[in-house]
């Protein structure tokens, strides 16, 4: 903030109006000062972390796990708060209608809040307004698994049996994300799967295991703990490039399939958030990610550490808003509402 002088006033002689227009001057002055110092010294009070995921889930676990970091740096509380409902959409709104000033934070999938737009028939905001995402945690994208017990050994083995059974098979699914990437599936390799979508990655185990369905498309976390326990197969992942944290699993992309549907988690504040204080939580979280800790805790879950400014998350959200409308258009999926 630049110094507020009084030009041009005589050091023997102030007349009443001008006196009154500093006066004016510095109390505005002052009310600033006040202003900044208060963005300066956040927080003084309890952060709310708010997720759309279900407490005990996977992505519940990165929340938990950030919140856990953050509070090691700073005086006050942190309380996680699970909103789970609508593929996120409760969570984001309640954050995008929150007060502005950095205590209640979205830890959710950007590309989840860029897919809002498209997903509603009738959004109740434009989330590229309504919302600032500050700092960006992890890339990772889900997997075409299946039984450890079942024949198909690559996703080639997959494909012929599937194309051989046409619309007899079937696969689960349990979000958007897992849709899509099984469309793009269906659409590069001429399979007839019927999708089976369930309410949670969990509800799908017994179908998967009984081989009541051929396959399934499921987030990394669940992925790889059924795969350490020697239950499930990941015959690919549905990402351009293969992960650092995951470098024996083939990309569906140079298994003949290209797809790069990745989600990467952020925190995320409502717009008009002071920058100071955006700025804070961004150092936050780049420091954070940026640990030994945290990089080999988010490679466990299958994801790569990822670390953008508050201005480049920004912009890829907006990419997102624009790679969702292709999505669903692909996908041909009923927008809700």
């Amino acid at each position: 903030m630049g110094r507020i002088t009084m030009s041009h006033v005589s050091r023997t002689y102030v007349s009443r109006r001008h006196l009154l227009a500093g006066g004016s001057t510095l109390a505005a002055a002052s009310l600033i000062g006040v202003r900044g110092a208060g963005a300066q010294q956040y927080p003084t009070d309890t952060i709310h972390f708010v997720t759309g995921t279900a407490a005990g889930s996977g992505g519940d676990l990165i929340v938990r796990h950030m919140a856990e970091k953050v509070r090691a740096k700073i005086s006050t509380p942190i309380i996680v708060e699970n909103r789970p409902g609508g593929s996120g959409n409760i969570a984001i709104e309640y954050v995008a209608r929150a007060k502005p000033d950095g205590y209640t934070v979205l830890i959710w999938s950007g590309n989840s809040i860029g897919s809002m737009m498209s997903l509603l028939k009738r959004p109740p905001f434009d989330v590229a307004k309504a919302l600032q995402v500050v700092a960006t945690i992890n890339r990772q994208a889900f997997m075409f698994v299946v039984d450890a017990k079942s024949p198909y050994q690559t996703l080639d083995d997959l494909t012929k049996a599937m194309i051989a059974k046409g619309d007899k098979a079937s696969y689960a699914t349990n979000n958007y994300e897992a849709t899509i990437m099984g469309e793009i599936y269906k659409n590069k390799t001429g399979v007839k799967a019927v999708e089976i979508t369930y309410k949670t990655a969990a509800d799908t185990m017994n179908d998967i295991f009984s081989g009541a369905v051929d396959y399934a498309v499921h987030n990394p976390v669940l992925a790889l703990a059924q795969r350490r326990q020697g239950k499930m197969r990941i015959l690919g992942v549905g990402a351009e490039k293969r992960f650092k944290s995951i470098p024996d699993v083939p990309t569906m992309t140079e298994l003949g399939v290209p797809m790069n549907v990745t989600s990467w988690w952020a925190a995320t504040v409502p717009a008009g958030t002071p920058r100071p204080v955006v700025d804070q939580i961004n150092k936050w979280f780049v420091d954070i990610v940026s640990s030994d800790e945290t990089q080999k805790f988010l490679s466990n879950l299958g994801g790569d550490p990822f670390v953008l400014t508050t201005d480049q998350a920004q912009a890829l959200m907006l990419e997102e808003i624009d790679n969702w409308r292709e999505y669903v258009r692909l996908a041909k999926i009923t927008p809700l509402g």
